[in-house]
This record gives structure tokens, C-alpha cells and sequence, in this order.
């Protein structure tokens, strides 16, 4: 969709349109084919024709590693990924018609996450490839027919996935940075080369009027503190930046007696910050305490101050309260209305709104926990089950009627949810079920095989307890299945 968008409009440059024909144009090729085989030999798997009767047909790793063989040519052009990356920020900022075709773009249905994720998708769906081939391989006994195709697919696979590993985790990092200066306002260079992403989320600052809550932002080299403007584009208004560089952090609980406190001292100034539970205050401690070390000895960005274009660069603690509350945004997202425009729904707004935060590395793991399948979902008030498509990635679930429909119908993200099984009193009486909750709104999804059950739990929990490290879960917090 992006490409025939691009490739009609005339202040695209021919370089950037020409670099993103030749790279995608033949992965969507193979792909198409690629699908029509695997279709071709479900069905005949499933007995939906009679040739079942003729030949074996239940095994798929003759398919896989035919196809991963056919597309070893096309992962050489995979590294000009992040080429495309900065050409497109390149061209967006010297002309405003190629910057509005993408905002446009952005806000088509069929664009249902950020833009440039989607340019990084061939690579992860390489990713994906391997790992279908691991659980395949784990699966057979070594003697079953299919076994010896599907590890000679995963040894194929898996050559390809370590020559990119390294450079993929630089794209995903430029990709994060370009994806959150559009979140921002007031800071001109964000992306810089050696500055890297470690977290962003919501703390509450201490001031004369209270603890108000603002939204940071961690990199190898600064804090940023943010606050969610009042503006129509929904952007964060940067309001200061504490430099990592001699910081230290200091425990400040008892002292200001606000739980999950901590005071962080920097260059000739300190701020009192607090979370929203002992888990979340955890998390960022590591992190900045990781950071700080990072800074000491890394060759990261030269300057220790970013250059920001807000005329006032302090904190107006009174803001307007805000017009939007979760129970609105979850309204709007949760109904199968239309989803609304995607500025609105980007991850950093999804942590302010459930107060919660997500790093780095959570976004890595989410990248390899992506899943699709039918299941069927119910609302805790409703009595029928709904049959829907639905598409795990980018920390969400998108609801759509059949595999076969261009975009979602809505979605729902579950950053701050938790997921367990219904409990006796809820009488759902179903095989299969798992609930995911938060706050007031409680959601049952139901799966079609005790695999489907574990994998979809599995994935989900990879969103909705991250991993990355080990967790203090604080008492009070539900115990998770």
C-alpha cells in the first residue's frame, strides 16, 4: 500500500522511491507464493481435496525449505533497511508534501502501527521462520518423516538470522528513535549517532504543588521529562533533561514520605521522582543505575545536552486536567467502531494513560512474541462468544474479522493488563479460556486447542509481564498464571 503511494507522488526522490521498489517488490513476490504453497498443502493436510488419498501430505518442512532456500538471494538486500529508514526522515524533513503523504499514510486503517515498523518486518518475520522451525524440530522424533527437511530449513534459517542479528538491534534502535521524535516536542537532536534507546515511561515528579505525572524517557547519555501537551497532534512537551553523566540516585521513601520514591542527583540539580508500584520503581532504578555506568565509559553521543526549541524550558506544574480518561480511550479502541487516528494510540500514550513503562529490551522480546489465530472473545457483561482473527504485535491485540481484511477493526493494548484463567465464580464453564484484566475492564478470549492456549498465553505474557528482568512483584499484585 505504502509503495503505490509513494511511487505515485512526485516529490518522493527517485532514489527513495527506487531503493524501496527494490527491496520490497521482491519479498512481496516470494511471500505471495510462499503463502499459496503452505495454503495448498493445508488443505490437502486437512483432506480438503482427495489427493490426500494419493501421498503423504501431513508435514510442511519440504515446503519451508524449499522457500527459506529461494529466499536466501533476496536477505542480501535486508541491511538496507535502515538506509530506508533515515532516506524516508531524510525526505520528510526537506519536503513537506512527502511529509504529509506519510502522516496521511499513517492515518490510513491499513496503517495500524507506526510506519517504520513495518519496514523492519521482513527481517523479524525471518526471526519468526526460525522459531516455527524450532518448535517443529522439538516437535518430530527424529525418525518422523518431516523431521529431517525441517532441520536443514531451521539450519538455513538460522544462518541467515546471525549475520543480521547484530546490525538489527542498531535498526530497531534508530527505528525507536526516529518512531519517538515524533512523539515529542521541543527537541531537535534526538537521533544522533552512538545515542541509544533504554526506556520510556511514567513517574510522578515532586514540586511545590505535588507530585504531578510526567512522562521520561531514558537514553545511554540523558533523562528526558516530558508532559502531555494540550496540543491537536497530541505530541509530549519536553520540559527538562537531567545529563547521566556524575548522576547518582539516592533512596528518598521515608524522607519525603512518598512510597516508591527516589531522588536522582545530577549537574547542579536534583528531582524527586515516584512510581507507580515497587515493580515499576525497580525497573527504572536498574535501568538508570545501568545507564549512569554506560555513560561513564561509552563513546555515546558528544553532546550531554539536547538542543530543544521550546522558548521556556520549565515545568508549568498547572496544567488543565486531562480531557481524556482510560475509560474514554479503552471506549474507542475496544469497540469494533473504527480505531481512532494512530497518534493517539502510540506506545508512549498507551504507558501514560495505564501509568506504566517499557524498555528496550521488552520491545526485542515483543518483536519475537507475535501471533495469529482465531479466537473467540466475550466482555464481561455480554453472554455470546465473538469469532474474530486476531493478530498479536507491538505490544497489542488487533481484532479483525477474517485473516482475508486489509486492517483492523479494533485493537486493544495491553501494557499494564494482566492475563490469568477465569476462576470458578465466573462461570464461563469453557475448555481453553484465558482473561485479561485491568483495573475495570475484564476481557475472556477463548482458544480453539490447549496448544493455541498455551501459545497465546506464552505471547500475551511476554506483553503483559515483561521479562527482561527479574521482577519484585509487589504483594499486592495479582499472581499471574
Amino acid at each position: 500500500s505504502f509503495q503505490s503511494a509513494v511511487g505515485q507522488d512526485e516529490a518522493t526522490p527517485d532514489s527513495l522511491k527506487n531503493n524501496i521498489l527494490s527491496t520490497f517488490e521482491p519479498l512481496h513476490n516470494f511471500h505471495t507464493g510462499f503463502l499459496r504453497e503452505v495454503e495448498q498443502r493445508l488443505a490437502l493436510w486437512e483432506g480438503r481435496s482427495n489427493a490426500h488419498i494419493k501421498g503423504d501430505y501431513q508435514r510442511i518442512g519440504d515446503v519451508m525449505l524449499k522457500n527459506l532456500q529461494a529466499l536466501k538471494p533476496l536477505t542480501t538486500n535486508m541491511p538496507k533497511q535502515s538506509e530506508i529508514l533515515l532516506e524516508l526522515e531524510k525526505a520528510c524533513k526537506e519536503s513537506h508534501r512527502v511529509e504529509n503523504l506519510c502522516r496521511d499514510f499513517e492515518l490510513q486503517k491499513v496503517c495500524y502501527i507506526p510506519l517504520n515498523v513495518f519496514v523492519l518486518r521482513p527481517l523479524h518475520r525471518l526471526i519468526h521462520y526460525k522459531q516455527i522451525l524450532e518448535r517443529l524440530c522439538k516437535h518430530y522424533p527424529a525418525t518422523h518423516v518431516d523431521f529431517r527437511d525441517c532441520r536443514a530449513a531451521l539450519a538455513d534459517v538460522s544462518e541467515v538470522v546471525d549475520q543480521f542479528q547484530r546490525s538489527l538491534i542498531k535498526m530497531e534502535n534508530l527505528q525507536k528513535l526516529l518512531e519517538l521524535k515524533k512523539d515529542m516536542l521541543g527537541v531537535d537532536n534526538l537521533v544522533v549517532p552512538g545515542r541509544e534507546f533504554i526506556r520510556l515511561g511514567c513517574l510522578s515528579k515532586l514540586s511545590g504543588k505535588g507530585l504531578q505525572q510526567r512522562m521520561f524517557f531514558l537514553f545511554n547519555d540523558v533523562l528526558l521529562y516530558t508532559s502531555r501537551g494540550m496540543t491537536p497532534t497530541n505530541q509530549f512537551k519536553v520540559h527538562g533533561q537531567l545529563p547521566l553523566r556524575g548522576m547518582t540516585i539516592r533512596e528518598s521513601e521515608n524522607e519525603w514520605r512518598v512510597p516508591n520514591a527516589f531522588t536522582l542527583i545530577g549537574q547542579g540539580q536534583s528531582m524527586v521522582v515516584a512510581a507507580s508500584s515497587l515493580t515499576e520503581m525497580e525497573k527504572w532504578k536498574q535501568d538508570i543505575k545501568m545507564a549512569i555506568e554506560m555513560a561513564k565509559t561509552s563513546n555515546g553521543p558528544t553532546s550531554d545536552v539536547l538542543t530543544c526549541t521550546l522558548t521556556d524550558n520549565k515545568c508549568p506544574e498547572d496544567y488543565p486536567a486531562e480531557a481524556e480518561s482510560e475509560d474514554d480511550m479503552m471506549a474507542s479502541h475496544t469497540s469494533l467502531e473504527k480505531p481512532t487516528p494512530h497518534r493517539g494510540n502510540t506506545m508512549v500514550h498507551v504507558c501514560w494513560h495505564r501509568n506504566t513503562s517499557v524498555s528496550m529490551v521488552d520491545f526485542s522480546i515483543a518483536v519475537e512474541n507475535q501471533l495469529s489465530g482465531n479466537l473467540l472473545r466475550k466482555f464481561k457483561n455480554s453472554n455470546g462468544w465473538q469469532k474474530l482473527w486476531v493478530v498479536f504485535t507491538n505490544f497489542s491485540l488487533f481484532f479483525y474479522k477474517s485473516h482475508q481484511d486489509d486492517y483492523p477493526l479494533a485493537s486493544l493494548p495491553l501494557l499494564g493488563y494482566s492475563v490469568t484463567v477465569p476462576s470458578e465464580n465466573e462461570n464461563i464453564h469453557k475448555d481453553y479460556v484465558f482473561k485479561l484484566h485491568f483495573k475495570s475492564h475484564v476481557y475472556y478470549f477463548r482458544s480453539e486447542s490447549e496448544y493455541t492456549f498455551e501459545r497465546w498465553m506464552e505471547v500475551i505474557r511476554s506483553a503483559t509481564v515483561p521479562s527482561s528482568q527479574a521482577r519484585l512483584l509487589n504483594s499486592k499484585d495479582p499472581h499471574f498464571y
